[in-house]
């Protein structure tokens, strides 16, 4: 099976297509560009430089997040586009999943950390079990003062991973003995490991509604939040 993966959920834009168990092709761009701008361009010269098309892909894999409100609308559109298009299937995958999934195999905890802004994150916690990533906790948003907190009884080792861990570094490094953070070549969403889980699901012939599929988004949005400030009433 040939999937092509694309995650737009942080700053990072990437895109990815793998052929059952090879990857062909990799393209990573962790610089602030509009993701509007970058990601079908991408996508573009991914497929020429690999001497494919969209005819030649079985199938596609999104990041349904949690994330930039705006980045996920941007690759949820581009994939149920490129779906629509091709009357090909897809699926969607956690971001926190696919950050989990870059430290296969580490023992103990790994934690995925994404920057929620306001001294916030979104995180999950996972461990590798029978050679199967194995998610322990729901995804959430809660302040990283509370995470660490949280994260301190557990007696274990607890590898930090995602662009939270440069905002909260010092932080992590002076709390417990038992906490590491994860090399910076990882600390970003790849969309070949986005691939690699979203593939397990399509050969079980799982796939999402084109209409009906949204993200997740774990918190209310910018303008949501600033409209019930200024009326005091819920935006939903």
């Amino acid at each position: 099976m040939k999937v092509l993966s694309i995650d737009s959920a942080t700053e990072v834009a990437t895109c990815a297509i793998l052929d059952d168990d090879k990857l062909i092709g990799e393209i990573c761009l962790n610089y602030k560009k509009q993701h509007s701008v970058l990601l079908m361009p991408m996508i573009d010269e991914l497929l020429q430089k690999t001497d494919n098309t969209i005819n030649d892909i079985d199938g596609f894999v999104v990041s349904k997040g949690p994330g930039s409100f705006t980045g996920l609308r941007i690759g949820m559109a581009t994939i149920k586009g490129l779906c629509h298009g091709s009357n090909k299937s897809f699926v969607s995958v956690s971001t926190l999943d696919a950050l989990a999934f870059s430290l296969a195999y580490t023992e103990g905890v790994i934690c995925p950390v994404l920057d929620a802004l306001r001294g916030n994150v979104y995180t999950a916690l996972y461990k590798f079990e029978n050679e199967e990533l194995v998610r322990l906790s729901d995804y959430d948003n809660l302040s990283f003062d509370e995470l660490l907190d949280t994260l301190k009884e557990r007696n274990e080792k607890i590898t930090f991973i995602g662009d939270a861990t440069y905002k909260f570094k010092e932080k992590i490094q002076t709390s417990s003995t038992k906490f590491f953070i994860a090399p910076a070549s990882l600390n970003l969403v790849k969309a070949s490991c986005l691939g690699e889980l979203g593939m397990k699901k399509l050969l079980k012939g799982e796939k999402e509604e084109l209409f009906s599929s949204a993200p997740i988004y774990l918190r209310k949005s910018q303008a949501e939040r600033e409209y019930e400030e200024r009326t005091g009433k819920s935006a939903t």
